[in-house]
């Protein structure tokens, strides 16, 4: 699949050492999870924060991996905005903490440091677990975190929904098909998209794909985010890395020109340098080309 050159992206420059940098160049466009993590970790700070309060596995729905991670700040009084998680995994893998906790941990320290709960989520995978359980546990996670009496009173604040890769297409669909809200308004107050594929019919079909949207590719049209993404009133922050598989590339430029097309302009961000992987284990380091951009996005959306 070629990129859609008529749709030019914002370019974000990685802050990256230099050595890390020549690293990723070297491995290439590829997804590397385990050798990103090698690279990224140590810029992560090992020490316990205390201004952090951690609830691990904390159950939303029935199944074994309807379960979140909560990260709340012990600063700040009342309902408290959220960021809820959705990580990615093609489709099949994945999970809310990966080994020691440095990823997707994360992602929640950083939200908490600035004002937000953050909440990690895992959810059923395919193949035992098909299109639209993703969207469905979503649904069931939102829920939890506005009823659930333990919840409620601290996580009422507006909710931004954000999710990398596979998680990234789960979060589109959700937001993109009222079927699956949570409430009038999807429920969510903005949403982030990083490096995911919004739409089966023109994406690679290839064995995570079918495995989640299924075998039946007449299907895939009526599975594709983009006709309700271009009707929903949900803010958008799209983006995705220089190195990046090409599917992702197209599928980021398809979208971006569809909204356009559409009346609805909405910013493509390249992150130069980064890789599918290195663009989310920077965030909570020294490197805030994308936290950055992220937080002013979401403080924007909160206030509205």
């Amino acid at each position: 699949m070629t990129t859609d050159l008529t749709f030019a992206p914002t370019h974000i420059p990685a802050q990256l050492p230099a050595a890390i940098q020549a690293a990723l160049q070297a491995m290439g466009p590829v997804v590397a999870p385990q050798p990103t993590e090698v690279l990224f970790a140590p810029l992560h700070s090992k020490t316990v924060p205390q201004d952090v309060r951690i609830e691990r596995d904390v159950p939303y729905g029935p199944d074994a991996r309807n379960r979140l991670d909560i990260f709340t700040p012990l600063t700040g009084t009342g309902p408290l905005p959220v960021l809820l998680f959705v990580h990615g995994g093609a489709f099949m893998r994945g999970d809310r903490r990966i080994g020691d906790g440095t990823f997707h941990d994360n992602m929640g320290l950083w939200a908490a440091r600035h004002g937000m709960v953050g909440v990690n989520m895992s959810y059923r995978l395919a193949p035992e677990h098909g299109w639209p359980c993703a969207q469905r546990d979503i649904q069931a996670a939102i829920q939890h975190l506005r009823t659930a009496p333990a919840l409620s009173n601290r996580l009422g604040g507006p909710l931004v929904l954000m999710g990398h890769s596979a998680g990234a297409a789960h979060v589109a669909q959700y937001v993109a098909m009222p079927e699956f809200h949570q409430q009038v308004g999807v429920g969510v107050r903005a949403a982030v998209l990083l490096s995911g594929l919004f739409d089966p019919v023109t994406a690679e079909h290839n064995p995570p794909l079918k495995a989640y949207f299924g075998a039946d590719a007449t299907r895939y049209s009526e599975r594709s985010a983009v006709p309700g993404l271009l009707k929903s009133a949900v803010p958008l922050w799209i983006g995705y890395a220089e190195l990046d598989p090409p599917d992702f590339v197209q599928q980021a430029h398809q979208l971006g020109a569809a909204l356009q097309r559409a009346g609805k302009p909405t910013p493509v961000h390249r992150l130069d340098g980064h890789s599918h992987m290195s663009e989310l284990y920077a965030i909570g380091t020294a490197d805030t080309s994308l936290s950055e951009p992220l937080i002013r996005f979401m403080q924007g959306a909160i206030s509205l």
